[in-house]
């Protein structure tokens, strides 16, 4: 389509750039979702976090005692337990205290979530296969 003048030109690309993605702004994540989901991947993106959780995650029992995270890491107890509690208010650990120590588990829900922002292909459910 030839456009006689510049003026109506412009208007002609502004139209088209309006309407490229009809309906994008309805593809928005809910605000407090993306708030929470802000602050979980603020729990995780630090190296001593992303350590604790790969320690967990391969401990023999799936859990670790916040006394074996320490002596792993070569950190004091207090720096490992105010990761540990920043994660676990993120919703990726789960804490469970047992006598004088807690132990620390993956939160599997609050890891799936991080999943699917960062795999939004992984929230789809695979469709059942026909036999």
């Amino acid at each position: 389509m030839a456009i006689s003048t510049y003026g109506e030109e412009a208007k002609a690309v502004s139209d088209e750039a309006e309407t490229c993605t009809p309906g994008l702004s309805c593809l928005l994540i809910d605000r407090e979702e993306a708030e929470r989901l802000a602050a979980m991947l603020k729990a995780i993106a630090d190296p001593t976090r992303l350590q604790l959780l790969r320690l967990i995650e391969r401990a023999p029992k799936g859990e670790a005692c916040v006394c074996d995270l320490t002596e792993c890491l070569g950190l004091r107890q207090p720096t490992v337990s105010h990761h540990l509690k920043v994660m676990t208010e993120a919703g990726l650990l789960n804490r469970d205290r047992r006598g004088t120590w807690v132990w620390y588990s993956l939160n599997h829900d609050g890891l799936r979530r991080v999943r699917e922002i960062l795999d939004p292909a992984s929230a789809i459910e695979p469709e059942p296969v026909a036999a």
